[in-house]
């Protein structure tokens, strides 16, 4: 299983990393520059409102079905017509509630309008996501990762003409950027869905209340996982828009900080996509998952750290270098937001061994903790400190929620401290972010600088022996 999970994430690796850096540093803030960071700020804050009760549309179905049909693969074509007409009756709720939770609010005219576009891309996206569930399931890794950059590759083809032309007819609308996605969604879902016949050769929608009953009430506790944590994730640029009367524009400077954060977090989700099926299978087979835990840790740790190192000592050059306004305050912000990264990742990892094992409860009572505290943090932090306020806020809260379920994990599972290994993180920890610093002295450029801390922290990972080529080769040789 351990090569499985190598070989397959240096595959989905390999195209994310190819397509998604682009979309979000050349589209993405391309976007942002061109519109300007109040209207983009606007833009911002109703693609998170999207998120907040995303889960109307999926109801933990998507995580059930993935470590279901890992399990049982047999149930694959029993379940998937009844569950895409249980699907869209779920896209109409959504989108309801939404819209009048968004007028409530007091989102009026255009605004609406825009965040109705956003709530089709999510119920699309929501499609997509389920869809590639049941490929995961089978263990099509392959195919799932051409699926997991296929939105992104025809958004970049379709925005890239529109900012680089002058087919746009004028100035660059934010409304053109959405459409686009819809589109790039649009055509994702529908080449996925033929992919799928290929494995299920008949799908009828059909309408079981009976069996739509039976699913949600199994999907219910990872609905409810998923609310809380998206909340807790989502909820920081939609305060900052709706508390300050400058909120389109603290909204537009958070979003530009979070943009790195969120093209490595786009990494490390890849991570609880190929696990969860894999940690499903190890456990329902009686198998140990702290050799797979371990090993997938490592891959987000060591890069987590010398992200964060780097990105803390070079926030002012990088800031300025991306954007055309408001560099010198995203500065400010990035240099907090960076620090969730690890926290972020490490979710990804211990979250998603504590859902293979149905420990739902449990995380839910962490996340439930999670999103008061943000929220708490947030409208204390805000009013006063604008995005800085929110980035204190989200990292006080990702380290926090993720402690606890690595706590909780190791618990469950009963995986072995290695006090050596925990002392060895924290030396990297330290020279990583000493020689980060000291790099500045150089007077090369800043990338120059950032490119050659990032080799030296790999050397000293391959001392430290965090990354160990000899066991990694090893584990490649072996028999699946």
């Amino acid at each position: 299983m351990q090569r499985k999970f190598v070989t397959n994430l240096a595959f989905l690796l390999f195209l994310n990393l190819l397509i998604k850096p682009f979309w979000i540093l050349g589209i993405d803030r391309a976007v942002q520059n061109e519109v300007g960071a109040a209207e983009y700020g606007l833009y911002a804050a109703l693609f998170n409102f999207s998120f907040l009760f995303n889960i109307l549309l999926d109801l933990g179905i998507t995580n059930f079905n993935n470590r279901n049909i890992a399990r049982h693969n047999h149930l694959l074509k029993k379940h998937l017509s009844g569950i895409l007409t249980l699907r869209i009756i779920l896209a109409i709720g959504y989108s309801l509630f939404s819209i009048g939770i968004a007028f409530a609010l007091g989102y009026r005219g255009g605004e609406l309008s825009l965040l109705f576009i956003l709530l089709l891309n999510q119920a699309l996206l929501s499609l997509i996501l389920y869809l590639r569930s049941n490929i995961a399931g089978l263990h099509l890794f392959r195919a799932d990762s051409i699926v997991s950059v296929l939105d992104r590759f025809i958004m970049i083809v379709m925005c890239g003409f529109l900012l680089w032309t002058d087919h746009g007819g004028g100035s660059f609308r934010i409304e053109w950027f959405a459409l686009t996605q819809t589109i790039a969604y649009a055509i994702t879902a529908i080449l996925t869905y033929l992919f799928l016949k290929t494995r299920v050769t008949e799908i009828h929608l059909s309408w079981n209340p009976k069996f739509a009953l039976v699913i949600l009430k199994k999907s219910y506790p990872f609905a409810i996982l998923i609310l809380l944590m998206t909340f807790y994730n989502r909820i920081d640029s939609v305060m900052l828009e709706r508390l300050r009367d400058d909120g389109a524009e603290q909204a537009g400077i958070y979003a530009q900080a979070y943009r790195l954060l969120d093209a490595a977090n786009m990494i490390a989700y890849l991570f609880s996509a190929l696990l969860l099926p894999m940690f499903s299978h190890m456990i329902r087979h009686g198998k140990s998952p702290e050799q797979l835990t371990e090993l997938a840790f490592s891959f987000i740790a060591v890069p987590a750290l010398i992200v964060m190192s780097v990105g803390t000592a070079h926030a002012d050059a990088l800031m300025n270098l991306l954007y055309v306004h408001h560099g010198q305050e995203a500065a400010s912000v990035f240099m907090i937001l960076i620090h969730c990264f690890l926290a972020m990742g490490s979710v990804y990892i211990f979250g998603t061994l504590l859902t293979a094992n149905g420990n739902l409860k449990q995380l839910n009572q962490i996340a439930l903790g999670a999103m008061v505290l943000n929220m708490a943090l947030n409208f204390f932090l805000i009013p006063t400190y604008g995005a800085v306020g929110a980035a204190l806020a989200g990292l006080i809260t990702q380290a926090l929620a993720a402690l606890a379920q690595m706590l909780l994990a190791h618990s469950i599972f009963a995986f072995k401290f290695r006090w050596s290994l925990a002392i060895r993180y924290l030396a990297f920890l330290a020279t990583c972010f000493s020689v980060a610093y000291a790099g500045k002295a150089l007077p090369q450029y800043f990338l120059i600088q950032a490119v050659l801390t990032a080799l030296i922290c790999i050397a000293i990972a391959l001392i430290l022996r965090l990354i160990r080529p000899k066991e990694l080769l090893q584990t490649l040789r072996a028999e699946a």
